[in-house]
């Protein structure tokens, strides 16, 4: 299999070297593409001394646009599966050998890597554990199926998620929505327990304060996007 992983980054120049490194020995032979969105530091840069792809945004578009430009690269180049891994430094290489079985298999087009599926495991902040736990009460219901981790950002798509997300991809804070629209589109999606850290360099840009405007606009945007349609 032919295997892309997209690692949006956005001023990331303190963790991005290591999770080329960690992809690198760890993960399965795989083109490493890392999206820059625009960065001001020196991203780029270390990312191609680090022997990674890099595909350079004009300027900062958001991490909706930043993953979509690397399912469009996975699309127009024939990838079969399309991995997305944060630079941030808070996932882990070794854990993508759990994310690809399913979709061999044919058992789902989506795998979500869950921090929430293994005992003991990461504990994210209160308002965002808040967050987490509201969308996915929303999703499980609309999905029907057991959501417990609706804002991983470590993903395994098959051929037929990167086509539909090449050409539909959510905005802003893009993790929930997508599910809604990839479950219109009659796609299936599975949870893999997945261990986490947390982030090695940079800072969220999920404050608390921002966490409640965070919270209304997906649910707003899940709710329109139940009602309209999907190309």
């Amino acid at each position: 299999m032919k295997i892309l992983i997209i690692v949006p980054a956005y001023n990331e120049e303190a963790s991005i070297a290591g999770v080329i490194q960690d992809l690198q020995q760890h993960a399965p032979p795989a083109t490493v593409l890392v999206v820059n969105d625009g960065s001001r530091d020196a991203t780029s840069r270390i990312a191609r001394e680090r022997g990674a792809s890099v595909l350079e945004l004009p300027f900062n578009i958001g991490i909706g646009g930043a993953v979509q430009a690397g399912y469009l690269y996975a699309e127009r180049n024939g990838y079969d599966i399309a991995i997305q891994f944060d630079g941030d430094g808070q996932h882990l290489a070794a854990e993508i050998d759990k994310l690809i079985p399913p979709l061999a298999g044919d058992k789902a087009d989506l795998v979500i890597g869950s921090r929430f599926l293994l005992a003991g495991g990461y504990k994210a902040p209160f308002f965002r554990r808040l967050g987490i736990g509201i969308f996915s009460f929303v999703l499980s219901r609309i999905l029907g199926v057991l959501v417990t981790d609706s804002t991983s950002g470590f993903r395994a798509a098959n051929r037929r998620v990167i086509k539909f997300f090449a050409g539909n991809y959510p905005d802003d804070y893009p993790e929930v929505e997508s599910l809604v629209l990839l479950h219109k589109k009659n796609m299936r999606m599975v949870e893999v327990p997945a261990a986490m850290r947390e982030r090695t360099g940079g800072k969220s840009s999920i404050t608390p304060m921002r966490s409640v405007y965070y919270m209304t606009k997906v649910l707003i945007a899940i709710f329109i996007d139940l009602i309209k349609r999907v190309r």
